[in-house]
């Protein structure tokens, strides 16, 4: 279960209103155009980041790894990205959790999604991750990320995260958010200089009190 405080359905979609959700606390799902849910955010001030030595010694294990941004509707969809993404997220999550169909409609149709970029990953210009997200002037939102499981590539997953969050910085956004904080496995996600959570209230940079959360 995703853990969600509040919903809300937005119809503004201007930059103001949805910066405004976001710092409230609210990110953009997946289950309708305007839906978004409140939940404990994470997200990294752009200003404060900078590559820790693990992090960079990520980047290195994964050097081969590139980052292209497409639009969306993406034009080049093919069936095999949603197949791809279906069997990311039953192996993680379990069965029913992200259909191809649901993929699909969020690659490929802007009147029920809510997110406006794909970032594609490519190892030797071959295809190996994706990441649905949605992202304007000031922030980016790392929302659906996947990728092949079966890839001879160690900390693909991580690797992927980390050029997201180097490109947003190099595109001087303020914020990127990474999801919300729920899981035990969650914890990856904080390791990153910069990194607030919000509390259901306001934001926090005490990660020792968030690690002290029962999940």
């Amino acid at each position: 279960m995703y853990l969600s405080w509040q919903e809300k359905k937005i119809t503004d979609f201007s930059t103001k209103t949805i910066d405004a959700a976001y710092k409230a606390g609210f990110v953009f799902t997946r289950v309708g155009k305007g839906s978004m849910n409140q939940t404990r955010s994470l997200r990294i001030d752009l200003q404060k980041f900078s590559l820790s030595s693990e992090n960079r010694r990520i980047v290195k294990k994964t050097e081969g790894l590139e980052l292209d941004v497409m639009t969306l509707p993406y034009s080049d969809y093919h069936w095999s990205i949603g197949k791809l993404a279906k069997d990311f997220y039953t192996t993680k999550f379990g069965d029913g959790t992200f259909s191809a169909n649901k993929v699909k409609e969020i690659l490929t149709d802007e009147t029920k999604s809510n997110f406006n970029q794909l970032l594609i990953y490519k190892i030797n210009n071959e295809s190996v991750g994706y990441c649905v997200v949605y992202s304007n002037a000031t922030l980016l939102h790392y929302s659906y990320p996947f990728y092949n499981l079966s890839e001879n590539q160690t900390n693909l997953g991580m690797g992927m995260m980390l050029r997201a969050i180097m490109w947003t910085q190099e595109q001087k956004k303020e914020y990127i958010y990474l999801g919300s904080f729920q899981r035990a496995t969650d914890t990856y996600k904080l390791q990153f200089a910069g990194l607030e959570w919000y509390d259901g209230e306001q934001w926090q940079n005490n990660l020792g009190e968030l690690k002290k959360i029962k999940l």
